[in-house]
């Protein structure tokens, strides 16, 4: 301790002490501290052996596939009267559907769709419409006469009288 005291007592000593001591040993302290932070990122860089999964996930063929369909109700209980086809080559669909519509008139839809042009659709009506005439009928609900029930009083019977 006296030591160091004497050797900071002058100035020019406290300096040269710093220079030729401290700084040194710090610098390889710095350089100690970088050389393990290097290695423990090169080891960290190495993973962990690992096996293969056993589970082979299976490949599926995403490529567009050509199909066909088509169906029709025509059902006299509900009234519902429609039908539908439509066929796709893999590129592009071209189908129609027909409605019939609850004023007598067919609708047809004829349309295509691909990535191109996007859905392209034709609309087409078939027949007039008609509408049934609107004639108002009275009601037939014929509400019952208000015959309000009869007013009986309540016989009065005298509260009980006590004497003493």
């Amino acid at each position: 301790m006296f030591l160091v005291y004497k050797l900071f007592r002058d100035g020019e000593k406290a300096i040269s002490f710093i220079l030729n001591l401290i700084l040194p040993t710090l610098f390889i302290m710095l350089r100690f501290v970088a050389l393990i932070a290097l290695v423990a990122c090169a080891v960290a860089d190495n993973a962990p052996y690992r096996p293969a999964p056993s589970y082979n996930e299976p490949k599926y063929d995403e490529a567009p596939k050509p199909y066909s369909f088509q169906y029709g109700v025509n059902d006299q209980y509900s009234g519902s009267n429609f039908n539908a086809q439509e066929t796709a080559d893999g590129k592009g669909v071209q189908g129609s559907y027909q409605v019939y519509l609850p004023d007598g008139r067919v609708q047809t839809v004829t349309y295509t769709a691909d990535h191109y042009n996007g859905y392209i659709a034709d609309v087409k009506y078939e027949g007039e419409p008609t509408y049934p005439k609107y004639e108002p009928k009275p009601a037939p609900y014929k509400p019952a006469p208000y015959k309000p029930a009869p007013y009986k009083p309540a016989p009065y019977k005298p509260a009980p009288s006590y004497s003493a």
